[in-house]
């Protein structure tokens, strides 16, 4: 018989990342966990204290996947960031949430925080100019991604149900430019090449840039 991989923190927690993803948040216990591994929950906390320290280990481990390069300009760096954040907080959909949660102190989130205030203070940016850059390129960040999940949860055909009920409720001819819109949802528009999300944040950027040219 093969010998038992074993049990460390980085396994608990990366078995845990793999969960979530597949049931969701709220389908993650110490006791399915434990399952998952092949051994009693009980286990478990020789690796992590409590359900809170799982959730805040799986997190910050998710958001170490966020790609923070010191090559190149201030610009093209934070955009590779942003980007970046964006598909692996998609790629793991609990994450977002659980991330803007008061109170949750996540090391990987204090590391990239540092990472854009040095990035952009390196590149000439005012102290007072910085803070207002972090907090847009942050919210853009998460907030666009809570808003996209949101659409994103809601099945294709409950989707063409309830755009089909919206079209009946608000005819053509006195929301001409709602129904437009509402087609090009049903058509799939916008889901190959450069979509919403890279659009405003190159807006974001380009701002900061003409900021940056004018001091």
């Amino acid at each position: 018989m093969a010998p038992r991989t074993p049990l460390t923190r980085e396994r608990v927690l990366r078995a845990g990342i793999a969960l979530a993803d597949e049931a969701g948040i709220e389908g993650v216990s110490m006791r399915k966990l434990g399952q998952e591994l092949g051994v009693e929950a009980m286990s478990l906390y020789n690796h992590v204290a409590n359900k809170d320290d799982l959730l805040t280990g799986i997190t910050d481990l998710a958001l170490n996947e966020i790609e923070l390069s010191d090559e190149g300009d201030w610009k093209a760096a934070l955009r590779q960031s942003a980007v970046s954040a964006h598909d692996v907080l998609f790629r793991h959909p609990w994450a977002c949430s659980l991330a803007m949660s008061p109170g949750r102190t996540l090391t990987t989130q204090v590391h990239r925080m540092e990472w854009t205030l040095r990035r952009l203070r390196e590149a000439g940016f005012s102290a007072d100019v910085t803070y207002h850059a972090y907090h847009a390129l942050d919210s853009h960040v998460l907030g666009f991604t809570l808003w996209q999940l949101g659409h994103s949860s809601i099945a294709t055909d409950d989707f063409a149900d309830l755009a089909a009920s919206f079209l009946r409720k608000f005819p053509v001819n006195d929301y001409p430019y709602l129904n437009e819109h509402a087609q090009q949802h049903l058509t799939g528009f916008g889901r190959e090449g450069k979509g919403a999300f890279e659009l405003v944040l190159d807006l974001i950027l380009d701002g900061l840039e003409q900021l940056r040219a004018a001091s």
